[in-house]
């Protein structure tokens, strides 16, 4: 047995695994499309699809830069047709081909 980056166990002949994302960053699991997503998100939510922390949705939220945010007494939730309509807008538009 050896041990690999986090200390586990592992058989020396097992392949080496990929190493974790990093920390502060999420990973996109669970719903995959609009329609799968709740009405109403919460911070950790609205942190996995905007791929960056609770900390700064919620510093967001308090500048006024979240679309469709509402504080139920601590909790923030965010509208989920507000935040997709506001990710729309703001989307890059893709890299076209000059022709000459």
């Amino acid at each position: 047995m050896t041990r690999d980056i986090r200390g586990d166990a592992r058989p020396a002949d097992a392949p080496d695994t990929p190493a974790a994302p990093p920390t502060g960053t999420r990973a996109m699991t669970g719903p995959t499309t609009r329609n799968e997503l709740p009405l109403l998100l919460t911070a950790d939510e609205v942190a996995t699809l905007l791929r960056t922390t609770r900390k700064a949705v919620y510093a967001m939220a308090e500048r006024a830069a979240l679309p469709g945010a509402v504080r139920i007494g601590r909790r923030l939730l965010v509208h989920r047709d507000d935040l997709l309509r506001w990710l729309d807008e703001r989307r890059a538009p893709s890299p076209g081909r000059t022709r000459r």
